[in-house]
């Protein structure tokens, strides 16, 4: 059913022990992986469309955006701002194509790893006005810390494309936890919960509200 969604099972009940050795190491040492031919596609791709629709216009990023739903309220709201919607799945974008056709003009959904793509963004010395990241509760076992995007190595292009950053979850501690990371770069963050009347903008996020979960919202200037 849509609202019986499970609230989050962890073996964490806090900020992970081992949080601030991680960020410390990645925001030291550069990651060196190599990016993906079909990263460096995407970021063509983005390239090429935002020569096209205003390469001076405020550019907004949508990571992690599923079937589209975020992406469309954020370029709707903005419609002065190019807005760039990413995910791994090409199966999803397609349905977000389906779903919300036609795509508003401020509106590019592209396939990428967000990982590669962010990196190809920083090196380009592209800047964001607003970066945001809805999919709420990603590797919740304390072993997955890693896993997570603050403790990823490429979390040092997140905080270098700037703008106001926003994550969604349902799980407190992860938001705890990028609010902890944050920190360390002397960057402040707010934790707050969503109201509940409000419109989702996300899937996820309707399904907790449905399911009777408190859904939290982070808040960060970088």
């Amino acid at each position: 059913m849509f609202a019986n969604s499970r609230e989050v099972q962890s073996n964490q009940d806090g900020v992970h022990a081992d949080l601030e050795k991680v960020v410390r190491r990645h925001l030291a040492s550069p990651w060196l992986a190599p990016v993906a031919d079909f990263d460096c596609e995407a970021f063509d791709q983005a390239c090429r469309w935002r020569q096209a629709h205003g390469p001076d216009l405020p550019l907004m990023l949508d990571s992690g955006c599923g079937t589209g739903r975020s992406s469309v309220r954020l370029a709707q709201s903005h419609p002065d701002a190019l807005v760039i919607g990413v995910d791994q799945s090409a199966d999803r974008l397609s349905k977000a194509e389906r779903r919300f056709a036609p795509l508003p003009d401020n509106l590019l959904l592209v396939r990428s790893d967000c990982a590669g793509l962010w990196r190809l963004m920083v090196e380009a010395g592209w800047q964001l006005a607003r970066h945001q990241i809805l999919y709420p509760n990603p590797w919740p076992k304390s072993a997955h810390l890693k896993r997570r995007w603050h403790g990823h190595p490429v979390w040092p292009a997140v905080l270098a494309l700037g703008g106001e950053l926003e994550l969604r979850s349902n799980w407190r501690v992860y938001l705890e936890e990028v609010r902890a990371t944050l920190a360390l770069s002397h960057c402040q963050a707010v934790i707050q919960p969503l109201a509940g009347e409000g419109v989702p903008m996300t899937d996820f996020e309707e399904k907790y509200q449905a399911s009777g979960q408190v859904n939290w919202q982070l808040i960060a200037k970088l």
